[in-house]
């Protein structure tokens, strides 16, 4: 029998490191049946800015978005469930939790109730977008 012996990797010390690849950004991506809805939400009511397309001409499959440093992308994809179960959420850091949530209807989604203040220092709200899908609005007490 024999083992691999792992290679040894040297990283800077201030850069955080799985032991495995270096993970430099981790991108969430939405797949949806209505890209233009679903697109529009996110830039009404947080402000999102397209940064890119694909492809340039003919049905849009991938539209990429700026959110704050963060980025979000949508893929149309005409065969999406939106019955299904969710497992995961967006948790979106903002400036004023109560003064976003008066526009999430406007903008096409659903609140789900009022904000709370948690223990742990964040004021929280929980809402849908158009999809469905579940959208954690947060900010720092």
């Amino acid at each position: 029998m024999s083992f691999v012996t792992p290679a040894r990797i040297t990283v800077d010390s201030d850069t955080p490191h799985t032991g495995g690849a270096h993970v430099t950004t981790v991108q969430p991506i939405i797949t949806t049946s209505d890209l233009a809805r679903l697109q529009t939400f996110y830039e009404r009511l947080l402000g999102a800015v397209e940064l890119r397309r694909f492809p340039d001409d003919g049905p849009t499959f991938f539209v990429g978005l700026k959110l704050g440093d963060s980025e979000l992308g949508l893929v149309n994809e005409a065969a999406t469930d939106l019955s299904a179960p969710q497992r995961i959420l967006l948790s979106v850091d903002v400036d004023d939790v109560n003064a976003l949530l008066d526009q999430v209807e406007a903008a096409g989604g659903r609140v789900l109730g009022p904000s709370n203040d948690m223990p742990w220092g964040q004021r929280v709200a929980h809402i849908h977008d158009p999809d469905g899908n579940m959208v954690n609005l947060t900010q720092p007490l």
